[in-house]
């Protein structure tokens, strides 16, 4: 099952790319960009194969050598579901530590919510799906009526088997998208394929996290999340608790209550996450001209050494080695 994903016929793949640039102008268009570090001198045999359905991006991939990759670009917001065919690839997992998935396995990463690398075997091949984190969110709220909160968005694991149901939906999505006579245009086909795949992924994704998202506890009334909204919005400029309360139409004690019930955290520790993702991004996308002083100005921090702290506590690296990789990632692309 699977093996023959998304590949209805021999000569509808197309030659394997050798060609780094075009490896890397694939990857940034169906996954978001990212740093690629090869293990070996070996010249690539990249397989590049992406078909779309609802906002779904699924390609059969692989590099043709072993890498390394890293710093996947949270401002994308796209989560990554990769599914192992062949070889096998090592994830950060959550935790600190990493998982390795085999033929039939699979492993989901939030990218816009949590760091994240991979190591790939020599001989890797994937199934992947690329699926924006806002499409995931949307849908636990229509189907599971809860907004997961970053315990799940932060998640990285490992789920599934050969046997598995999710496999097998997998396996009936890339048949109906590798059919010839699959019409890319009709959009009731798409949507019903990709919801399908979005409420399988979420169900699995919380069971191997160790979430219910049948419980209350992790279902927001409106005005939590109004308030998530408002402070995700205006991170940059410090809203008080009391801004934030009354952007969400309520009093700060019911607030804090409110996010204690329903996000085991508080205002907060919610807005520092925010500022943290923030300059987080800005750090990946810096300019040749920007600092960390400067970016860390920008998310309102006075106390830089308190910040490069606050930093490798989340992100597991001081914020001047992101903002040397962003530099040398700019150095790399000049003629």
């Amino acid at each position: 099952m699977l093996e023959d994903a998304l590949l209805p016929t021999a000569d509808s793949l197309g030659p394997p790319s050798s060609d780094w640039e075009e490896i890397g102008a694939f990857c940034r268009q169906v996954y978001m960009p990212y740093r690629t570090r090869p293990l070996t001198p070996a010249a690539p045999c990249a397989t590049l194969c992406a078909r779309a359905a609802g906002g779904i991006v699924a390609t059969r991939f692989s590099y043709g050598v072993p890498v390394h990759l890293s710093d996947f670009d949270p401002a994308a917001g796209r989560v990554l579901v990769l599914t192992t065919l062949r070889g096998s690839i090592e994830h950060a997992a959550s935790g600190g530590g990493s998982l390795v998935t085999r033929p039939g396995e699979s492993f989901v990463a939030d990218c816009s919510r949590t760091p994240y690398w991979l190591n790939a075997s020599p001989d890797h091949l994937q199934l992947n799906l690329t699926i924006a984190h806002d499409m995931l969110a949307a849908t636990a709220r229509h189907w599971f009526d809860v907004t997961p909160d970053d315990t799940l968005w932060t998640a990285r694991v490992r789920f599934g088997n050969r046997h598995s149901p999710w496999i097998a939906l997998l396996d009936h999505v890339t048949r109906t998208l590798s059919q010839p006579a699959y019409d890319t245009t009709a959009p009731r086909l798409q949507a019903r394929l990709a919801e399908s795949l979005c409420i399988d992924l979420l169900h699995n994704w919380a069971t191997a996290a160790g979430i219910d998202l049948s419980r209350p506890a992790h279902a927001a009334p409106f005005y939590v999340r109004r308030a998530e909204d408002f402070m995700r919005a205006h991170a940059a400029a410090l809203p008080t608790m009391a801004q934030v309360a009354a952007a969400a139409g309520i009093s700060v004690r019911a607030l804090s209550g409110a996010f204690r019930q329903h996000r085991d955290t508080t205002p907060s520790a919610f807005l520092r996450e925010q500022r943290l993702l923030g300059a987080h991004a800005d750090l990946h996308a810096a300019l040749p001209h920007d600092t960390v002083s400067t970016i860390a100005s920008r998310w309102g921090y006075v106390n830089f050494s308190a910040f490069a702290q606050a930093f490798r506590t989340r992100f597991h690296e001081l914020p001047s080695a992101t903002l040397a990789r962003a530099h040398h990632g700019l150095n790399a692309e000049q003629p």
